[in-house]
């Protein structure tokens, strides 16, 4: 049994797919994945600050394919954290409780950790799409989950995965 911590943002809940429609409702225009891919979500979105301090962005975000099913085999095999930077956006607090009760509702909230810095996460496994959280990491093995941010940029000391089939044919 490994304790994992895993993500929330960009890894369970689809913020690059929040962000691009919460542009395209602003501006008229819908981004293509070419066009962000490789890009800072800042850069690629240069409204993405004002929109993470908006009521119900996080709230509204959808599920990444496949997320809910192989954490569920997760939990039942392993100790499994969630793990959200969330007090950079302390409106999100709520919103982010709320999404995970009900999209996770297996995950006790004994088992979801709102943080500053990832860096106090004491881990087997972390699960993360951002190399700020992973290269602190102390743990035996970090995951980086793709997403355009980080598609282009080398794995470094980290292990690659395209998606939750990925992580279930790793931790399963």
């Amino acid at each position: 049994m490994h304790r994992i911590a895993v993500d929330m943002d960009g890894v369970l809940s689809d913020t690059v797919e929040q962000f691009i429609r919460w542009e395209a409702k602003e501006t008229g225009r819908r981004k293509s994945m070419e066009e962000i891919m490789g890009k800072p979500e800042i850069e690629a979105f240069p409204n993405s600050r004002k929109y993470v301090f908006t009521p119900y962005f996080f709230r509204s975000a959808g599920v990444v394919k496949d997320s809910q099913e192989v954490l569920f085999e997760l939990y039942k095999k392993h100790e499994v954290y969630i793990v959200s930077a969330a007090t950079e956006f302390p409106q999100s607090l709520t919103e982010k409780m709320e999404w995970l009760n009900e999209f996770f509702p297996f995950i006790p909230w004994q088992r979801i950790v709102f943080c500053g810095s990832k860096e106090i996460i004491r881990a087997d496994i972390m699960i993360d799409d951002h190399f700020k959280n992973l290269n602190h990491f102390k743990g035996e093995t970090s995951i980086l989950f793709t997403q355009p941010h980080n598609a282009l940029a080398s794995n470094g000391p980290h292990r690659r995965v395209h998606d939750w089939k990925e992580i279930a044919n790793i931790l399963l």
